[in-house]
């Protein structure tokens, strides 16, 4: 059984054996988590990300974890939040899914997550924690564990209350 924890860091520094990336459709640099973890990994990232030719909403590529503590980076898009009626949580829930198969078939025992598409995509926070809660808990996987990585203490708090 996985085991989930939610806490308040930077996914960063996280010593995990994975982390996930809330990534953009080309896997190209941008701004909040993603632009951080580029900014970690250093400059071999954009090159791997390139090479990958983009990535689907709700699905999830790995690229080596360059300069992080972590060995790997599962890059997932989320769905941008148009209103909840445009299949925006079953998106969502795929993004969570795939990116536990792309660990599973790295190895991965342990994985960092954000608060995938609660930042510039506009997802309300609440209904997002919900889909990762449930999505994380009802997939059958060999990570051991998955620790959501909240940047602030009210996403930390919305996560460990449905924890």
């Amino acid at each position: 059984m996985t085991r989930l924890e939610a806490v308040r860091g930077d996914i960063t520094t996280e010593t995990l054996d994975a982390i996930v990336n809330a990534a953009n459709s080309g896997l190209a640099p941008g701004g909040g988590v993603c632009g951080a973890i580029f900014r970690a990994a250093g400059p071999g990232l954009e090159e791997a990300c390139a090479a990958l030719g983009g990535c689907a909403t709700g699905d999830a590529k790995a690229t080596p974890g360059f300069a992080l503590p972590a060995a790997w980076i599962i890059h997932t898009v989320g769905p941008v939040w148009a209103g909840g009626d445009r299949g925006e949580p079953e998106r969502l829930a795929s993004a969570y899914r795939r990116s536990l198969e792309v660990a599973d078939g790295l190895g991965v025992r342990s994985v960092a997550f954000p608060a995938i598409s609660t930042g510039i995509f506009g997802y309300p926070l609440a209904a997002a924690t919900d889909v990762a809660v449930a999505t994380v808990r009802a997939m059958p996987s060999a990570v051991e564990l998955v620790r959501f990585v909240c940047f602030d203490e009210g996403t930390r708090t919305a996560y460990a209350a449905r924890l």
